[in-house]
């Protein structure tokens, strides 16, 4: 938790990407070696053969045939940067991380795009071409990336330009974090709930809404003391009715 905690609370342009996305999947694994796994993005950069975006594109999702996973979209593996590196499958986000934290190595900047239902990559020297990670690696001018928001939001959904621009490292990582929240949510599994929300509660974009969430979380779970000190920060922030919660959560306790 503190080196996820260092990491984005430091500036958001030094952010590596690679290193926050390995630290949440360590949550689920606590085992997991990060150095190992950053080793490992260092040697699929080296396999690629110039430092291209086509020779990325032919080396990740051709070769390797790394892609969207169609049969369990919702497999909180998907979400996991060494799971995706191991299984060679995973979802919008986390394949675009891939795509980005190796492009880097080899010299290829790119940036992510959060449009809503479909997160994609944008070529940041040529910033009309995108990339569909889930879709193999496909590349995309505007006009393909909007057809993508239609075929996830339906052909009635309001598309906004602003969609395609390019968002902060940060931004990214909250959407990892959100997604997991969603994946927990479905699968009711406890466990995975309070330590995605225990993060979401550490960025600097939180607000009371996701240390609410963190409490109810755990006073679901029996956890009564720890809920009610998460609704005495709310408290001390001034959210009303947040200090009589916690008293009531710790009247449980006895």
């Amino acid at each position: 938790m503190a080196r996820f905690r260092e990491l984005t609370s430091g500036p958001e342009a030094a952010l590596p990407l690679d290193e926050a996305a390995l630290l949440v999947a360590s949550f689920a694994s606590p085992d997991l070696d990060v150095a190992a796994q950053l080793a490992r993005l260092d040697d699929l950069a080296a396999s690629v053969w110039a430092p291209t975006l086509d020779a990325l594109r032919k080396r990740l999702f051709g070769e390797l045939g790394f892609g969207g996973d169609e049969v369990d979209y919702y497999d909180p593996r998907n979400s996991y940067l060494d799971a995706v590196l191991d299984r060679r499958v995973g979802i919008p986000i986390s394949l675009s991380i891939l795509l980005m934290e190796v492009g880097r190595r080899i010299g290829v900047p790119l940036s992510g795009v959060s449009m809503p239902g479909h997160f994609l990559v944008r070529d940041k020297v040529d910033p009309e071409v995108f990339v569909d990670p889930f879709a193999r690696g496909v590349e995309l001018d505007r006009r393909g990336a909007e057809a993508r928001f239609h075929a996830v939001q339906g052909p009635g959904a309001v598309f906004d330009p602003a969609f395609l621009e390019p968002v902060g490292r940060l931004s990214i990582v909250a959407r990892v974090l959100a997604n997991l929240e969603t994946v927990a949510v479905l699968r009711g599994d406890r466990a995975l709930l309070l330590w995605v929300l225990r993060l979401r509660t550490t960025l600097p974009s939180a607000g009371p809404a996701e240390t609410q969430r963190l409490a109810k979380a755990l006073a679901a779970a029996g956890r009564y003391g720890e809920a009610a000190a998460a609704l005495d920060e709310l408290a001390a922030a001034g959210v009303e009715g947040a200090g009589a919660s916690a008293a009531r959560l710790r009247a449980r306790l006895n």
